[in-house]
């Protein structure tokens, strides 16, 4: 029975892994992040991992009359906050994990 010690210890920190990844991904859920494009003309902001809140759009682009220059800068805006939230949710959980890459935990 030398082993089961051993055996508790890792369910120990599974557990303790698993109520910090669970605080992580509550935290991720109301979290902002920004990013912008044509000299701050546009504007976006998600949340969570994959979530737009927002979208501001500066009036003078408008004034331009150029809708696909419009799409393209919302559209390069949006990537940018998404791409900034994954990277710093996976910076978070290499922390917790040591970066072990654990089913389900991404």
């Amino acid at each position: 029975m030398k082993g089961f010690g051993g055996i508790q210890q890792l369910m120990k920190q599974a557990n303790q892994m698993q109520m910090k990844m669970k605080k992580l991904q509550e935290e991720f859920a109301t979290r902002e992040f920004v990013a912008s494009s044509g000299g701050g003309a546009v504007e976006v902001t998600v949340i969570g991992e994959n979530q737009i809140k927002s979208v501001n759009i500066k009036k003078d682009v408008f004034a331009d009359g150029d809708a696909e220059m419009l799409q393209d800068m919302i559209v390069l805006a949006t990537n940018e906050a998404l791409t900034k939230s994954k990277e710093e949710y996976k910076m978070a959980t290499d922390k917790i994990t040591g970066g072990m890459n654990i089913p389900g935990m991404m």
